[in-house]
């Protein structure tokens, strides 16, 4: 497991991240890394060929996407 040491935190950031910690039951560098897991968890896991497929709308009419196959040609 790799270390990360955060310098110049606020006060007031340090004292909320104990008392958030406090009510999690947790000690405060187990409460970092669960606020870290959870705001970076979108950008570090790959999403699915399905999942992509489900967040697209549902938008058009399937004659929308309808692909002429018979294209004209230069009659001279």
């Amino acid at each position: 497991m790799s270390q990360l040491i955060v310098r110049n935190v606020e006060e007031a950031i340090v004292r909320a991240l104990k008392r958030r910690a406090a009510r999690h039951g947790r000690s405060a560098e187990a409460e970092h890394r669960e606020i870290l897991r959870a705001s970076l968890q979108d950008d570090t896991a790959e999403a699915s060929f399905k999942a992509i497929l489900v967040s697209m709308p549902d938008v058009g009419e399937d004659a929308d996407f309808l692909v002429t196959r018979d294209l004209p040609r230069d009659s001279s």
